[in-house]
Protein backbone atom coordinates (compact mmCIF):
# COMPACT_ATOMS: atom_id res chain seq x y z
CA UNK A 1 0.00 0.00 0.00
CA UNK A 2 1.38 3.02 -1.33
CA UNK A 3 2.19 6.02 1.64
CA UNK A 4 0.97 9.64 0.83
CA UNK A 5 2.32 12.16 3.45
CA UNK A 6 0.08 14.99 1.95
CA UNK A 7 2.20 18.06 1.78
CA UNK A 8 5.76 18.61 3.07
CA UNK A 9 7.00 21.01 5.68
CA UNK A 10 10.80 19.87 4.93
CA UNK A 11 12.17 18.80 1.69
CA UNK A 12 15.84 18.54 1.42
CA UNK A 13 19.21 16.77 -0.42
CA UNK A 14 22.37 16.12 0.60
CA UNK A 15 25.19 13.92 -0.05
CA UNK A 16 26.93 12.00 2.82
CA UNK A 17 30.67 11.25 2.88
CA UNK A 18 33.64 12.25 1.72
CA UNK A 19 34.43 12.68 -2.29
CA UNK A 20 34.50 9.69 -4.65
CA UNK A 21 32.50 7.79 -1.41
CA UNK A 22 29.37 9.77 -1.15
CA UNK A 23 26.52 8.84 -0.78
CA UNK A 24 23.35 11.07 -1.73
CA UNK A 25 19.68 11.19 -0.20
CA UNK A 26 16.56 13.30 -0.06
CA UNK A 27 14.84 13.97 3.03
CA UNK A 28 11.35 14.72 3.53
CA UNK A 29 9.21 15.73 6.50
CA UNK A 30 5.32 15.98 7.03
CA UNK A 31 2.76 16.20 10.00
CA UNK A 32 3.40 12.73 10.63
CA UNK A 33 5.77 11.41 8.80
CA UNK A 34 9.16 11.47 8.18
CA UNK A 35 11.39 9.70 5.11
CA UNK A 36 14.91 9.45 3.96
CA UNK A 37 15.46 8.07 0.64
CA UNK A 38 18.87 7.03 -0.76
CA UNK A 39 19.56 7.35 -4.82
CA UNK A 40 22.51 7.24 -6.71
CA UNK A 41 23.92 10.59 -8.13
CA UNK A 42 22.59 10.43 -11.69
CA UNK A 43 19.13 9.71 -10.35
CA UNK A 44 19.36 12.99 -8.03
CA UNK A 45 21.08 15.10 -11.43
CA UNK A 46 18.12 13.56 -13.18
CA UNK A 47 15.40 14.96 -10.62
CA UNK A 48 17.00 18.14 -10.50
CA UNK A 49 17.00 18.62 -14.36
CA UNK A 50 13.30 17.22 -14.44
CA UNK A 51 12.10 19.70 -11.98
CA UNK A 52 13.76 22.52 -13.79
CA UNK A 53 12.51 21.22 -17.16
CA UNK A 54 8.81 21.76 -15.34
CA UNK A 55 9.37 24.63 -13.47
CA UNK A 56 10.45 26.58 -16.88
CA UNK A 57 7.19 25.17 -18.45
CA UNK A 58 4.87 26.18 -15.84
CA UNK A 59 6.24 29.63 -15.46
CA UNK A 60 6.19 29.89 -19.13
CA UNK A 61 10.75 30.47 -18.62
CA UNK A 62 10.47 32.93 -15.87
CA UNK A 63 12.18 30.44 -13.60
CA UNK A 64 14.92 29.04 -15.46
CA UNK A 65 18.09 27.90 -13.12
CA UNK A 66 21.82 28.85 -14.69
CA UNK A 67 25.04 27.74 -13.15
CA UNK A 68 25.71 31.34 -12.26
CA UNK A 69 22.15 31.19 -9.97
CA UNK A 70 22.67 27.83 -8.48
CA UNK A 71 25.78 29.57 -6.98
CA UNK A 72 24.33 32.27 -5.76
CA UNK A 73 22.19 30.34 -3.40
CA UNK A 74 23.40 29.61 -0.15
CA UNK A 75 23.35 25.40 0.07
CA UNK A 76 21.93 24.10 3.19
CA UNK A 77 24.00 22.27 5.45
CA UNK A 78 22.27 19.49 5.66
CA UNK A 79 19.46 18.04 7.36
CA UNK A 80 17.33 19.55 10.28
CA UNK A 81 18.75 19.67 13.53
CA UNK A 82 15.23 19.03 14.60
CA UNK A 83 14.53 15.79 11.72
CA UNK A 84 13.84 12.77 13.20
CA UNK A 85 16.97 10.78 13.98
CA UNK A 86 14.87 8.00 12.95
CA UNK A 87 12.60 8.50 10.08
CA UNK A 88 9.51 6.89 9.41
CA UNK A 89 10.45 5.48 6.26
CA UNK A 90 14.02 4.75 4.94
CA UNK A 91 14.98 2.81 1.69
CA UNK A 92 17.18 2.81 -1.26
CA UNK A 93 15.20 4.32 -4.20
CA UNK A 94 14.28 2.30 -7.45
CA UNK A 95 11.96 4.77 -9.16
CA UNK A 96 11.05 8.24 -9.25
CA UNK A 97 8.11 9.62 -10.47
CA UNK A 98 6.94 13.26 -10.60
CA UNK A 99 4.02 14.96 -12.00
CA UNK A 100 2.78 18.68 -11.12
CA UNK A 101 -1.11 19.21 -10.81
CA UNK A 102 -2.22 22.15 -12.09
CA UNK A 103 -5.34 22.76 -10.22
CA UNK A 104 -3.85 23.12 -6.84
CA UNK A 105 -0.12 24.17 -8.41
CA UNK A 106 1.86 21.75 -6.70
CA UNK A 107 4.50 19.05 -7.65
CA UNK A 108 4.09 15.10 -6.80
CA UNK A 109 6.85 13.19 -6.14
CA UNK A 110 6.76 9.33 -5.96
CA UNK A 111 9.36 7.70 -5.53
CA UNK A 112 9.42 3.23 -5.53
CA UNK A 113 11.84 1.63 -3.36
CA UNK A 114 14.37 -0.61 -4.26
CA UNK A 115 13.85 -4.32 -2.63
CA UNK A 116 16.81 -7.32 -2.61
CA UNK A 117 15.60 -10.56 -1.69
CA UNK A 118 18.72 -13.68 -1.55
CA UNK A 119 17.06 -16.78 -3.08
CA UNK A 120 19.13 -19.32 -4.01
CA UNK A 121 22.64 -17.49 -2.86
CA UNK A 122 21.56 -15.20 -6.02
CA UNK A 123 20.21 -11.21 -4.99
CA UNK A 124 16.69 -10.58 -6.94
CA UNK A 125 16.10 -6.95 -7.22
CA UNK A 126 12.55 -5.66 -7.67
CA UNK A 127 10.64 -2.35 -7.16
CA UNK A 128 7.88 -2.59 -4.62
CA UNK A 129 5.41 -0.03 -5.66
CA UNK A 130 3.18 -0.84 -3.03
CA UNK A 131 5.63 0.25 -0.91
CA UNK A 132 5.91 3.35 -2.16
CA UNK A 133 6.13 6.82 -0.79
CA UNK A 134 4.17 10.02 -2.22
CA UNK A 135 3.95 13.76 -1.36
CA UNK A 136 3.19 17.14 -2.71
CA UNK A 137 5.33 20.60 -2.54
CA UNK A 138 5.58 24.05 -3.93
CA UNK A 139 7.25 26.16 -6.49
CA UNK A 140 9.38 27.38 -4.33
CA UNK A 141 10.44 23.83 -2.24
CA UNK A 142 10.87 22.80 -6.44
CA UNK A 143 13.26 25.46 -6.73
CA UNK A 144 14.90 25.21 -3.30
CA UNK A 145 15.80 21.41 -3.83
CA UNK A 146 16.48 22.01 -7.90
CA UNK A 147 19.22 24.20 -6.72
CA UNK A 148 20.04 22.02 -3.59
CA UNK A 149 21.07 19.39 -5.65
CA UNK A 150 22.77 21.05 -8.51
CA UNK A 151 25.01 22.15 -5.74
CA UNK A 152 25.32 18.84 -4.25
CA UNK A 153 25.93 17.19 -7.34
CA UNK A 154 28.69 19.38 -8.56
CA UNK A 155 30.38 19.63 -4.88
CA UNK A 156 32.11 16.71 -5.37
CA UNK A 157 35.38 15.80 -7.05
CA UNK A 158 36.18 18.21 -9.82
CA UNK A 159 35.37 16.62 -12.89
CA UNK A 160 38.01 16.51 -16.82
CA UNK A 161 36.19 19.15 -18.62
CA UNK A 162 36.92 16.80 -21.57
CA UNK A 163 35.45 13.61 -20.40
CA UNK A 164 33.67 14.71 -17.41
CA UNK A 165 35.42 11.63 -15.58
CA UNK A 166 35.52 12.12 -11.71
CA UNK A 167 39.38 13.53 -11.03
CA UNK A 168 41.15 12.30 -8.45
CA UNK A 169 43.98 14.31 -7.61
CA UNK A 170 46.79 11.51 -9.50
CA UNK A 171 47.18 11.00 -13.52
CA UNK A 172 44.31 11.30 -15.84
CA UNK A 173 43.87 9.97 -18.39
CA UNK A 174 41.54 11.03 -20.54
CA UNK A 175 40.03 9.37 -23.24
CA UNK A 176 39.42 12.48 -25.16
CA UNK A 177 43.16 13.06 -24.99
CA UNK A 178 45.23 9.82 -24.90
CA UNK A 179 44.43 8.36 -28.55
CA UNK A 180 40.87 7.25 -28.34
CA UNK A 181 40.30 9.34 -30.05
CA UNK A 182 40.17 9.98 -33.97
CA UNK A 183 42.62 12.36 -34.99
CA UNK A 184 42.27 14.23 -38.80
CA UNK A 185 45.24 14.74 -40.82
CA UNK A 186 45.27 16.84 -43.65
CA UNK A 187 47.87 15.54 -46.08
CA UNK A 188 49.46 18.26 -48.13
CA UNK A 189 50.04 17.39 -51.64
CA UNK A 190 53.37 17.34 -53.20
CA UNK A 191 54.01 19.59 -55.76
CA UNK A 192 57.67 19.34 -56.33
CA UNK A 193 57.23 15.76 -57.93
Amino acid sequence: MSRDFGIVEVLGAEAVGQPGQRRFRIYVQAHRNSAVMWMEKEQLNSLSLALDRFLAQITEGQVLRTEAQSGSHPIASGMPTDFPVQPTYEFQVGQIKINYDEQSTQFLLSAIPLQIVMERDEAQVFMDENQAVSFLFTHRQAQYLSSTIAQVVTSGRPVCPLCRTPLDGGPHACIKQNGHREIVQIAEDDEDE
